[in-house]
């Protein structure tokens, strides 16, 4: 039985954490489910509560809003 993937579709990544605030996968393991073996793709899915606490600890890690100054 195939495992799902944690992706909702989201695919923004904090970048302190390098996490997917959406799934909570890394930038390595976001391209790589397809080709993962079922039991990494298992620990990936067992971190996630670990790795959304640590993502809602940090800043987001985005770019400042710009600032417009008056000419």
């Amino acid at each position: 039985m195939a495992i799902k993937s944690s992706c909702i579709d989201v695919c923004a990544f904090n970048r302190k954490s390098q996490l997917c605030v959406g799934c909570f996968q890394t930038l390595d393991e976001t391209p790589g489910w397809k080709k993962m073996a079922d039991h990494r793709r298992h620990q990936v899915i067992n971190e996630r509560t670990r790795r959304q606490a640590k993502v809602q600890r940090e800043p987001l890690g985005l770019p400042a809003e710009p600032s417009f100054a008056a000419i």
